[in-house]
């Protein structure tokens, strides 16, 4: 039997909740020209702003293969390589177990990610870890009053989703020569409701902050993009 629906919601499941906006791609542009800009002023080595740059022509290549490959309700941060996909793809309400579809939508988008990213040494020769990363929305389960409860049991229901993601994983026909180094790469996180994902009046956007992320966490560098990606995302 499922976990416990929550109340609310009211998201139609035919919605596309998350695409590449316009606001992302210009934010990159901005932190380029900002880095190039500084690389002039201030003589540092470009290196870096040369990685960031090829970095994203990476994800520009993969966005544009998912919608090639109609994959939909998917979300790539063409200056991190994250990817957010919605529960509604994946999962029944309250549930960590992966839904048909959501096998057939792993099945599709999991070979196309892994084999891009692990085949690109300028992406994958700085990750440290490949996270698999549950959320879940802040709304209530009914009969639970607790705030300590109510984290917990989102807790619970975040950690077995991204769990059952990280399993599914290995089953889908990705090119197995990268299989060794993604079992030493890969973490698996619940967040719970601690990351919701908020509209542009401050409210949470319950079908935006139910998802679960495919993360890459670079290893810790001292450079100059690092420090303008920290300072854009505060």
């Amino acid at each position: 039997m499922g976990m416990m629906a929550k109340k609310g919601g009211g998201d139609g499941p035919g919605e596309n909740v998350f695409w590449t906006t316009m606001s992302d791609m210009m934010l990159g542009l901005f932190i380029v020209f900002l880095v190039l800009f500084l690389v002039a002023l201030t003589g540092f080595s470009d290196s870096a702003a040369k990685e960031k740059q090829e970095q994203m022509e990476v994800m520009a290549d993969l966005t544009d293969e998912m919608i090639k490959s109609d994959i939909k309700n998917v979300e790539i941060d063409k200056l991190t390589g994250d990817v957010k996909i919605s529960d509604l793809e994946l999962f029944d309400t309250g549930s960590a177990v992966l839904s048909p579809k959501g096998k057939v939508f792993l099945d599709k988008l999991i070979p196309l990610y892994i084999n891009t990213i692990f085949s690109k040494p300028e992406i994958i020769d700085k990750v440290e870890n490949f996270i698999v990363q549950g959320h879940t929305d802040s709304q209530p389960y009914k009969g639970i009053t607790s705030k300590e409860e109510h984290f917990i049991r989102n807790m619970d229901l975040s950690t077995k989703r991204a769990n059952a993601v990280a399993e599914y994983i290995f089953k889908t026909n990705y090119d197995k020569k990268y299989r060794d180094k993604l079992i030493s790469m890969m973490v698996v996180e619940g967040k719970s409701y601690t990351q919701p994902v908020k509209t542009k009046d401050g409210k949470e956007d319950y079908g935006k902050s139910r998802r679960v992320e495919l993360r890459l966490k670079t290893k810790k560098t001292d450079n100059i993009i690092d420090v303008l990606l920290g300072a854009a995302e505060q």
